[in-house]
């Protein structure tokens, strides 16, 4: 790859620590190009089975790569985005992630962490045009290509995603906090419905029959709302108490 970044004009620099020693990946590009501007956590590996027979070895191998993996790269970055007043920042999860998977329950889980810490640090950094994103990239590498057939995996080359990812690391994207998923050409962002719910007091004790009784409404996505946030959660609940949890006074 850095034979070819090199044939076509640009400057890369190979680096071959482990995105656990994060901290050594971001020193080298400071002593080749002197700041860093874009992280890309993409490292990745699979130890597939099912929970029932998943070994401690295999759970923890994947959040050590995937979760710690990113957070150690992104939070060397991170001051020197701060301090710099201008940072993107890309975090993988999957469809598995997403909606689940079976035989996935380790891989899965932690792709979820990393919808939950790209959602936070853009709120941590929108302020100082440090933008966080989400991808779910349905691609074809070396993670997938003994899962995939050879024509799926040539239709969903990683080619298909790079123009998403270029797109939401670019100096004018003002993205932040999204969640994409993305794959053989097709781009979508993805988003959370909640249902209008039933609200049943908190003046009397609620009993499991009475929420046995309004199943039908609380599942009821006729009348969805999408919610985009914490606030969103707080602010219906508010509503329900008549206390305004979002300042801690009454409402």
């Amino acid at each position: 790859m850095v034979e070819e970044i090199r044939a076509a004009g640009g400057e890369a620099v190979a680096n071959y620590d482990s995105v656990e020693e994060g901290g050594k990946i971001v020193q080298s590009a400071l002593d080749n190009f002197d700041r860093v501007d874009v992280v890309v956590n993409n490292a990745g590996i699979l130890r597939d089975t099912s929970f029932a027979k998943m070994s401690d070895t295999d759970w923890e191998l994947i959040y050590k790569v995937h979760v710690n993996g990113a957070y150690q790269v992104t939070r060397a970055a991170w001051p020197l985005m701060l301090a710099q007043g201008f940072g993107r920042i890309i975090f993988t999860s999957s469809a598995a992630g997403i909606y689940g998977n079976f035989g996935q329950s380790n891989y899965s889980s932690a792709k979820s962490a990393l919808l939950g810490l790209g959602r936070t640090l853009a709120l941590e950094g929108g302020r100082k045009n440090v933008l966080s994103n989400v991808i779910a990239p349905v691609a074809g590498s070396r993670l997938t290509e003994t899962a995939f057939p050879p024509e799926f995996v040539k239709a969903t080359s990683p080619e298909f995603v790079v123009p998403l990812v270029v797109k939401l690391c670019s100096e004018d994207s003002l993205e932040n906090g999204g969640v994409f998923e993305v794959g053989a050409g097709w781009f979508a962002k993805l988003g959370l419905l909640r249902t209008r719910g039933v609200s049943l007091g908190i003046d009397a004790p609620i009993s499991a029959e009475q929420v046995a009784q309004q199943w039908g409404q609380i599942c009821d996505f006729k009348d969805a709302e999408q919610v985009d946030s914490l606030h969103d959660s707080l602010k219906v609940v508010s509503e329900a108490t008549g206390i305004d949890l979002l300042t801690g006074g009454k409402g």
